[in-house]
């Protein structure tokens, strides 16, 4: 079986890749939530669900759940926006982790980002996003 948060958290920490998001949170995405007292700004992410088939078995669609968090909401929104522009329409992009490759062969947004405050924790912000993304 594939680890599909493997795959998603590799991909988007490949500063190489996705130098505008690496460079609002360097490597601070976390999954499945942030740890406690996590340095902001940082997204978190989790697969709440999706699709398989089998007939294809090696082909998952996971729906992907992510927290962009900052100390403000414009950073907050401003990590949803690179996030977005990293995920959204790419196919069949190739991630390789230890010897095996990996294939994103596409990602949608689901919903767009809504920004929200968290009451419980001052000072954190977060823009919340769901993204549908195929996996080989």
């Amino acid at each position: 079986m594939i680890d599909t948060n493997q795959i998603v958290r590799a991909y988007l920490a490949d500063a190489l890749v996705n130098p505008a998001l690496a460079g609002l949170v360097g490597g601070r995405i976390y999954c499945p939530r942030l740890p406690e007292n996590a340095v902001l700004p940082a997204i978190g992410f989790f697969t709440r669900g999706g699709t398989s088939t089998p007939y294809i078995p090696d082909i998952l669609t996971p729906s992907v759940q992510f927290d962009c968090w900052a100390a403000d909401p414009i950073t907050a929104r401003q990590i949803y926006r690179a996030l977005y522009d990293s995920l959204q329409g790419i196919q069949h992009v190739k991630v390789t982790i230890g010897a095996v490759d990996y294939f994103i062969l596409s990602a949608r947004e689901e919903v767009q980002g809504q920004d929200l405050v968290d009451t419980d924790i001052p000072g954190y912000y977060r823009t919340l996003c769901f993204f549908e993304i195929m996996l080989r």
